[in-house]
């Protein structure tokens, strides 16, 4: 898998060094691409209160994927915040957060496909256009199919944990222009789904634009 090699085009302002990419992802649309090590992803909630459901692989060996378990057992919180590492199924380094200006993000609400939304929301929404088909489309660009798509991390999305063990989906945190920002540990393969969900609050009911934007960050990664 071959990661990009074009010069930075312009001068960054997240203040993770130049920029090499910066591209507005549509309402409901996919998006993917290979961060090379030290590189810095930042990715935007243009509008306010959207949800960015998020994939991340090992780009020279794809089944070395990023795995809740791993990531939540390393940090000991169910949130993920600034200075949480995402982790392999085999506990080595893919991402850190280096800059959220959201609390929290959600790791546990999982992704939205036609089959979760006719069981929580019924039969009538059966032909929408879910998470799982963004990642199933994005997926195949790299020879990947449905056995690759794990669980995934849903940025900017607000899901408060009860003391009982029970999930909710809630009105968000974020609000329009506010970021969140990951460093490459190594060559990743990063998948997003900008989610197409309308029946709960996660995106305000009303799905709108994420702005993807690659930095070169630095060369000082993480060590497993």
């Amino acid at each position: 898998m071959t990661a990009p090699t074009t010069a930075p085009t312009t001068t960054s302002t997240t203040g993770f060094g130049p920029e090499f990419s910066r591209e507005t992802v549509a309402p409901r649309a996919p998006w993917s691409a290979v961060l090379t090590a030290g590189q810095v992803l930042t990715i935007v909630d243009v509008d306010g209160n959207q949800a960015v459901d998020f994939l991340a692989y090992d780009a020279e060996d794809t089944s070395r994927a990023y795995s809740v378990q791993a990531t939540l057992q390393g940090q000991g919180s169910v949130y993920l915040t600034e200075g949480s590492v995402l982790r392999t199924n085999e506990h080595d380094p893919l991402l850190t957060v280096v800059g959220t200006d959201v609390e929290r993000h959600d790791t546990l609400g999982g992704a939205c496909s036609k089959e979760s939304n006719t069981l929580r929301y019924g039969h009538h929404t059966w032909s929408q256009h879910g998470c799982a088909d963004n990642f199933l489309a994005e997926l195949s660009k790299y020879g990947m199919g449905k056995r690759d798509q794990v669980s995934n991390v849903n940025w900017f999305m607000n899901v408060p944990v009860d003391p009982d063990g029970a999930l909710g989906i809630v009105d968000g945190i974020s609000a329009p222009g506010l970021s969140v920002s990951l460093r490459a540990e190594r060559d990743v393969l990063v998948v997003v789904s900008n989610c197409p969900q309308v029946n709960n609050p996660c995106n305000g009911f009303d799905p709108s634009r994420a702005e993807m934007i690659v930095s070169a960050g630095t060369t000082g990664t993480q060590e497993a």
